[in-house]
């Protein structure tokens, strides 16, 4: 098993879907905006057009990790990614990670993509574990992740500099058997699925 197959997932909010070249500049928007700077990448990170070209239009190439675009199901728009990367075949995990620009924020988008690349990924691509890293002072990226099933394994303290401040390293993982129970809506019961 590998991320060779780069699929497209709808839910009821949202497909995801493959990358192409074209999505760069719109991404290049979303991945210059001052909160997904803020909880995402090092401020020094450059992300010029023409890496961002290459990066997105090399995606459907990359056997090692799934990069979805994040897409509004009723309009189309690009609104951010989702990623499973890291992928180990031994322990069959692999690590997830996130980003979503300010027109996908606040809809419950998040949410469903999470659940939908995830569930893929246990359902479909036989994973045991999927692990994420998030700021400790990311509430928003955090309470999705918990919505989804995703557990606190444990905190790496003051691991990180942002804005100028020590932030927390939060570590949380999901396994196959939890998804099994739950399907990414954890404290729901299985008779309302």
């Amino acid at each position: 098993m590998d991320f060779t197959d780069k699929p497209v997932l709808t839910g009821e909010k949202t497909v995801l879907r493959p990358f192409t070249e074209a999505d760069a500049d719109v991404m290049h928007a979303i991945v210059h905006d001052p909160e997904v700077v803020r909880f995402t990448f090092e401020p020094s990170t450059e992300l010029t057009p023409d890496h961002l070209r290459s990066w997105y239009g090399s995606r459907a190439d990359a056997p090692g990790r799934l990069d979805l675009a994040v897409t509004d199901r009723a309009t189309g728009e690009l609104l951010g990614e989702v990623v499973l990367y890291a992928w180990d075949p031994a322990a069959r995990a692999c690590s997830f990670r996130t980003l979503l620009g300010p027109r996908g924020r606040g809809r419950g988008i998040g949410t469903e993509a999470t659940r939908l690349i995830v569930g893929h990924g246990f359902e479909r691509l036989g994973l045991h574990r999927i692990a994420l890293e998030v700021y400790g002072h990311n509430h928003r990226a955090r309470r999705v992740y918990e919505k989804a099933g995703f557990v606190v394994e444990g905190v790496r303290r003051e691991a990180a500099r942002r804005d100028g401040a020590w932030v927390d390293e939060v570590l949380m993982a999901v396994l196959d058997r939890e998804w099994a129970a739950h399907r990414g809506r954890p404290g729901v019961s299985s008779t309302v699925r």
